[in-house]
């Protein structure tokens, strides 16, 4: 599997798709640079998938992967990703995310984009 590095070593990669990972789940759209956005991608359509399964060991492998952020009160990441966007999903095969370019940033000019759920609230 092709995968861009980004500038990263592993580590930072790995810890850099965790949290918009974790942050597309809790927010439902992040604002994020082209490259980014498209890596991540497939890493969140990956995990809905498997939150659509909904069994124990699917809530694992989610756990083992997704920050553990408060969302509200008592709510976390993952509980919002198995209770509301899993059977938000349930019928939908796959596609879960859209890019949207928004145009270059000011200070770079790298391309930036939402990275956003479809069908979000």
């Amino acid at each position: 599997m092709a995968y861009q590095k980004l500038g990263r070593d592993a580590s930072a990669r790995k810890a850099l798709f965790r949290d918009l990972v974790t942050d597309l789940f809790i927010h439902e759209r992040i604002q994020t640079t082209e490259a980014k956005a498209k890596e991540v991608r497939s890493i969140a359509e990956r995990l809905i998938t498997l939150a659509k399964r909904g069994d124990l060991h699917a809530r694992r492998q989610v756990a083992a992967f997704v920050r553990r952020e408060q969302v509200t009160g008592d709510q976390d990441a993952i509980q919002k990703l198995f209770d509301e966007l899993a059977p938000r999903y349930a019928e939908r095969p796959g596609g879960y995310t859209r890019i949207l370019k928004l145009g270059p940033r000011r200070g770079d000019a790298a391309p930036m984009v939402y990275l956003e759920l479809v069908d979000r609230t």
